[in-house]
């Protein structure tokens, strides 16, 4: 059975967000790294992936040419063509997530919010504990899995689900601790049985479970607007008729 909407399960409400400017890291290979913001500290230059600065990925300051808003259409001295890095809204990704999600079960909308609170979509992201790829795999669990190459796309995500999929197997599912896993492990979970009362995972939980409630109640939004539309159509038809 599909994973439904979160808010039914732990009646979480969808707060209100702000939402930061970021930007993209321009590499002298044609290719660009989205990001919340960047410290250069000499050869290496740190890309974090949020504000939190628990994510990041190093790059050698010499291959990067220049930097962009995320939404900037143009950049003095920036590659006419930037191939960015697979995001949570590339086609690409999109098809590999709803790949895995089928196999395993799962909405694709509640992959799609993992990859962004993990990643933020970025399949070279490199965490500060090691943990790699779109899915953020930490080495022996990729091992485990069978993964091959954490930054291949196809087989971090393919993993990452299907190590999901396993956790709320687990927890009976319960989307709670079995994200809650995916952050802190499982022994953790067992330890306070329940979330862990750390920081990070319980923003890590909140984070995603408010972006997954979020997308769905904007897709009813679309489909109640739509019918509107649809019915509105209809009538104005008749009355033409």
């Amino acid at each position: 059975m599909k994973l439904r909407l979160l808010l039914t399960i732990v009646g979480v409400a969808v707060l209100a967000t702000s939402v930061q400017a970021r930007e993209n890291a321009l590499l002298s290979t044609g290719f660009a790294i989205s990001h919340d913001h960047h410290e250069q500290r000499g050869a290496i230059t740190r890309l974090y992936f949020s504000s939190s600065e628990d994510q990041y990925v190093d790059v050698e300051t010499e291959k990067i040419v220049g930097f962009e808003s995320d939404n900037a259409s143009q950049v003095l001295g920036a590659p006419a063509e930037s191939k960015r890095f697979l995001g949570p809204t590339s086609p690409d990704l999109n098809e590999i997530v709803e790949k895995a999600s089928s196999e395993n079960q799962l909405d694709p909308d509640f992959v799609h919010a993992v990859i962004r609170a993990e990643s933020s979509g970025n399949p070279a992201a490199v965490s500060r504990r090691g943990a790699q790829g779109l899915m953020q795999l930490m080495p022996e669990t990729a091992s485990k899995l069978g993964v091959r190459n954490s930054f291949d796309a196809n087989e971090n995500v393919s993993a990452g689900t299907r190590y999901l999929r396993e956790l709320l197997g687990r927890y009976h599912n319960d989307p709670v601790r079995a994200l809650a896993a995916y952050n802190a492990g499982t022994g953790r979970v067992q330890q306070y049985s329940g979330v862990p009362p750390y920081k990070e995972t319980r923003a890590y939980v909140a984070k995603i479970i408010r972006d997954f409630n979020r997308r769905k109640l904007q897709q009813e939004q679309a489909a109640k607007a739509s019918k509107t539309l649809a019915k509105r159509a209809g009538i104005h038809r008749a009355d033409g008729d």
